[in-house]
């Protein structure tokens, strides 16, 4: 009989915005030695939110709480797969992940936000994620992803850190955990 070794679960990121022209979807992305899950979450808010999160780079309501890793410790790997709303991406079929980062432009309805920014001495700088994979010999989908951290991870951080500081952190913590697992020369930045 052969047996393979167990999968391992190495990090959670806790929170990524998936663009959409509809409805920007939320999802935690649980990282394994093999792939990567993106997990979908469940709507916590508007797509007006969503949108402003995304552009911002932070979350805008601060009541909802991250999953850890631990919380998807008895959840099994086969059904988070072959649920139909999240999305596997095996690690061998990653062609390439690029991380950027944008700053907003600014409309004429967000005045107030784009004051508040320049009262801090603030800027938003919001990073994202471009993974291309091999889904077979024509296909080579991407998935872009926004790394908005929920408002329970930055609040407490953002007492002692600036707001572009823990953004960069954020995004630096999930570039590094690629690097770990994609093969080399995949990672760019």
């Amino acid at each position: 009989m052969n047996s393979l070794p167990p999968e391992t679960r190495l990090a959670l990121i806790h929170r990524v915005i998936v663009p959409d022209e509809k409805y920007p979807t939320e999802y935690a992305i649980l990282v394994t030695d093999t792939r990567s899950i993106f997990i979908r979450q469940k709507k916590t808010r508007s797509s007006y939110w969503l949108r402003g999160e995304m552009k911002f780079g932070t979350a805008l309501v601060t009541d909802v709480i991250p999953k850890t890793l631990e919380d998807y410790e008895q959840t099994s790997l086969g059904s988070l797969t072959t649920d139909p709303a999240n999305i596997t991406v095996p690690h061998e079929a990653v062609v390439s992940l690029v991380m950027g980062k944008e700053e907003p432009e600014f409309r004429a309805r967000e005045f107030f936000v784009w004051l508040t920014m320049r009262r801090q001495g603030h800027r938003f700088q919001v990073y994202n994620f471009e993974m291309k994979y091999r889904q077979s010999p024509n296909a080579e989908p991407s998935i872009r992803f926004y790394m908005v951290p929920l408002g329970a991870y930055f609040k407490p951080e953002r007492q002692t850190k600036s707001r572009e500081t823990i953004l960069r952190e954020y995004a630096i913590e999930a570039l590094e955990m690629f690097q770990k697992v994609l093969p080399a020369g995949i990672v760019s930045s």
